[in-house]
């Protein structure tokens, strides 16, 4: 260490005597004070924390997310797939032809008929409610899946407990049927 280390920058100035950096100057005093083995183990400790800093600051968040990216690309292959799903979806709905209150009524009945005496099908104006009792999740889901392209029919309630022998509960639809 050279003595214009021990003097800060902007602290010599010609003709006046150097001012020397306080906080260096006493650690050159107490690294000076050290015996060479006591130099030896402070370098080594210095070296292992600044490697453990290294490990927990650098390299350890960054094989982190390394590892966790195929997973994370995967989740978002899936989210992109179901939102092209979604899209193409709502363009076919889009361009298909509307029907008429009648027909969305009669496929919507014709839909609940096929699941059964463990549903009870109820329609007031452009609601329908439909309640079931122990109906599994395949049924429910073809059947939301036949009104919504049939009979034009959207979800605006769905309260569903799940049973021993399945599903009991309400799906309450809007009819979204041409006048």
């Amino acid at each position: 260490m050279s003595t214009s280390d021990l003097y800060p920058r902007g602290t010599r100035r010609s003709g006046a005597a150097p001012q020397p950096n306080p906080m260096l100057a006493s650690a050159l005093a107490w690294w000076n004070g050290l015996g060479d083995r006591e130099r030896r183990l402070v370098a080594i400790c210095a070296v292992l924390v600044g490697a453990a800093l290294l490990w927990l600051v650098g390299l350890k968040p960054a094989l982190t997310q390394l590892q966790q990216a195929p997973a994370k690309l995967d989740a978002a292959d899936a989210q992109t797939l179901a939102m092209q799903r979604l899209a193409v979806e709502s363009r076919d709905l889009r361009g298909a032809t509307l029907v008429t209150m009648a027909q969305s009524v009669a496929a919507l009945k014709s839909a609940s008929a096929r699941l059964g005496p463990t549903a009870k099908l109820t329609v007031q104006g452009d609601r329908a409610v439909l309640t079931v009792e122990n109906l599994d999740v395949d049924a429910i889901r073809s059947w939301l899946a036949e009104v919504r392209s049939g009979a034009r029919a959207r979800t605006v309630e769905a309260q569903l407990s799940r049973g021993p022998k399945g599903f009991s509960g309400t799906v309450t639809l809007s009819l979204g049927a041409a006048s």
